[in-house]
């Protein structure tokens, strides 16, 4: 099993910043892909970003890129989300998840998920 617990969510005006933290624990953290999927009031759930073990290669939504930042220690067991010039339709529950390949966590069905940290972006 693994633990995911998120933080850094809050309310922020359109065009600023936030970061989140998902520190995990359990099973070892560097077997796993971990990243982040998010879910906005009354739509489904959307791939966001994802990181390997290595930290070699990330991924990200094509809504996201060039914007948010994902970063991983696993020294720390944690994973990171840095969101830049963040939109009024980022506004959602941002859940850390963690998979054993990539494609998974692209698909939305992660091996193990967090119980998520709202952010909402005010015009």
């Amino acid at each position: 099993q693994v633990q995911l617990v998120e933080s850094g969510g809050g309310l922020v005006q359109a065009g600023g910043s936030l970061r989140l933290s998902c520190t995990a624990s359990g099973r070892t953290f560097s077997n796993y892909v971990m990243g982040w999927i998010r879910q906005a009031p009354g739509k489904g759930r959307e791939f966001v970003g994802a990181i390997t073990w290595s930290g070699d290669t990330t991924y990200s939504a094509d809504s996201v890129k060039g914007r948010f930042i994902i970063s991983r220690d696993n020294a720390k067991k944690t994973v990171y989300l840095q969101m830049n010039s963040l939109k009024v339709e980022d506004t959602a529950i941002y859940y850390c998840a963690a998979a054993g390949g990539a494609s998974r966590l692209v698909r939305g069905v992660p091996d193990y998920g967090g119980q998520g940290t709202q952010v909402t972006v005010s015009s």
